[in-house]
């Protein structure tokens, strides 16, 4: 693998990231493709899975992913609207950490049109159980139902926390609305 640049000014390095979060939702290779969310769980302790980014709201600063409306991680998500995205590119050498704000939409038209699109694909599967996330059942794939519990998640990026691990030495920066700056990796 070829030796990549290292961006150096804050402004280039700040449009690289979102590049990349834009690349992730259209690329199903793209290594931040597939995050790790943590939320918090009822009894105060960090929860963190995969999710799988859908769309990208550069503007809003916002991306999205899907789950089921019965899922921990959404009743999680209504209870407390709060939760960090982590990204790891071992091609880019590169780690984001995303404070994010938390909103579920199991109903409207950002849902129906979204199921619209998704309700023929493989992955449309995964929201037609008619049994909540993590039920014990006798095989691995139950009855299917319908689309009800599918759930749109918008989580709007507080700030992007970056990290580079690099041979020549690690480098962290941070963005938000305070703007832009290097800190101690």
């Amino acid at each position: 693998m070829a030796e990549r640049e290292r961006l150096d000014d804050l402004t280039v390095l700040g449009a690289a990231i979102w590049q990349e979060l834009a690349a992730a939702v259209r690329q199903r290779d793209h290594p931040w493709r597939v995050a790790t969310l943590a939320t918090t769980s009822a009894d105060g302790s960090a929860d963190a899975r995969s999710v799988v980014l859908r769309d990208l709201h550069a503007e809003e600063r916002a991306l999205v992913f899907y789950t089921d409306a019965r899922s921990p991680k959404a009743q999680q998500i209504t209870a407390r609207p709060e939760g960090t995205l982590v990204l790891w590119s071992h091609a880019l050498g590169w780690q984001l950490r995303l404070p994010v704000a938390l909103e579920i939409e199991t109903a409207g038209l950002k849902v129906s049109s979204r199921w619209a699109r998704l309700r023929m694909t493989p992955g449309a599967q995964d929201y037609l159980s008619p049994l909540p996330p993590g039920t014990p059942v006798a095989h691995p794939v139950p009855e299917r139902g319908t689309r009800e519990f599918f759930a749109v998640v918008t989580a709007r990026i507080r700030a992007v926390d970056w990290l580079e691990l690099h041979a020549a030495g690690h480098r962290r920066a941070r963005f938000d609305d305070d703007g832009a700056r290097w800190l101690v990796p």
